[in-house]
């Protein structure tokens, strides 16, 4: 595996915020010593936020996100600086760039607003190599900002050890800790993976749930099968033991189950996904929803993916199609992709959100406490098949 391969939803988000020429992508170039973004002396190089991948040691794989500065003026000025401020939504970790010299009153700003989101960040003085002493800047900033700064140089270096240990620091301990299969299974377990390979999965791929979770039962000494929807029969006659736990796409809940031994599990990627980026709970009281649903209901369906519309596409072809056949085919079914998302989920009656896998887990958990505080129920993709295929109550989802 490459050092770009790790998905964007699994890598550690770190945004940087500052005014415009403070030297956000000097900064990011100097810390990771690759010309990993395009830097100019002239303000306001940075536009829409530019998202850089990197191996980051000692914190791994990382998602750099280089943003606008948030002094930008005029029309075009507030646009860069509202797709600036939407990348708070995913930012595990925040770098907030300070100048050596000028008015604190944005950066002020900008941390309140940081703690509001309770996004942990790190004030970090910048080109203090213009300065023969820092100190007193320093102390401008830990009145104007109730925070340490550290002083760095993106220039000659000078700090940069100092900041990446207080960026260990700082990162969530829950980054990165939730697993995929929580308790589900064990060393040894034999575990079958029900993976259709259809248009959803063009020749030659599979599609990004089912890698992740393969790869975790490998590093988890179990025994995974793999096969297609035909093939489910087969496999459990040619095991010697029924397997532990039976992982399908959602569209094979029905079958699997069907074919499902009595003492075997299952479950399916997206309510694995629904697990391991969100809130399992969450989904699952949404999903009660789906019961109330009427000709007259409204239902957001959200994709992470900025794919073209598929031939039997899930999310805008067969769970709008199961959800009529549930509640009448008046009933009306909207779709949103990658970071589109209403801010006013008011005239909805369900949000569906898919598996996420290409989102990070602070980001889903922001749409879902945005439907919580409005009061909106949020399901995901898999516990929405579940519910509608009728066998929720047989489904099992991680617990730890």
């Amino acid at each position: 595996m490459g050092l770009n391969d790790t998905p964007q939803g699994e890598r550690l988000q770190i945004g940087l915020y500052g005014r415009r020429n403070s030297g956000k992508s000097s900064l990011i170039n100097a810390l990771t010593g690759q010309e990993a973004a395009l830097t100019s002396p002239y303000a306001g190089t940075t536009a829409d936020p530019v998202l850089k991948a990197m191996e980051f040691p000692p914190l791994g794989p990382v998602l750099f996100i280089d943003t606008a500065g948030f002094d930008d003026v005029g029309g075009l000025g507030a646009l860069r600086v509202a797709k600036t401020e939407q990348t708070l939504d995913r930012t595990d970790l925040a770098l907030l760039v300070c100048p050596p010299e000028g008015d604190l009153s944005l950066e002020a700003e900008w941390a309140a607003r940081l703690r509001e989101k309770r996004i942990p960040f790190i004030v970090v003085l910048n080109k203090s190599d213009r300065l023969a002493d820092d100190t007193s800047r320093r102390e401008e900033l830990r009145l104007a900002l109730d925070e340490d700064p550290v002083a760095v140089s993106a220039r000659d270096g000078h700090g940069l050890d100092v900041l990446r240990e207080a960026m260990v620091r700082q990162v969530p301990e829950e980054v990165g800790s939730v697993s995929i299969l929580g308790g589900l299974v064990n060393a040894g377990d034999i575990v079958l993976l029900v993976m259709p390979q259809d248009i959803q999965a063009p020749k030659g791929r599979l599609i990004l749930p089912q890698v992740q979770t393969l790869r975790e039962l490998l590093d988890r000494c179990c025994i995974p099968v793999c096969v297609t929807a035909d093939g489910i029969s087969k496999a459990l006659a040619a095991l010697k033991e029924p397997p532990q736990l039976i992982v399908t796409d959602s569209q094979c809940f029905a079958d699997a189950y069907k074919h499902k031994p009595e003492g075997s599990l299952l479950t399916s990627f997206s309510v694995l996904f629904a697990a391991h980026k969100g809130d399992i709970r969450a989904f699952l009281d949404g999903a009660k929803a789906i019961a109330g649903l009427t000709s007259d209901s409204r239902v957001l369906i959200a994709e992470a993916c900025t794919h073209a519309p598929q031939q039997e596409d899930i999310g805008r072809v067969k769970l709008p199609r199961l959800l009529r056949k549930r509640a009448g085919e008046a009933l009306r079914v909207e779709v949103v992709s990658g970071m589109d998302f209403p801010d006013d989920l008011s005239g909805y009656d369900l949000v569906i959100h898919c598996g996420a896998c290409m989102f990070n887990r602070r980001y889903v958990l922001g749409r879902i406490e945005a439907a919580r505080r409005q009061g909106i129920p949020i399901t995901n993709y898999g516990v929405a098949l579940a519910s509608l295929a009728g066998i929720l109550d047989k489904v099992v989802y991680p617990t730890s």
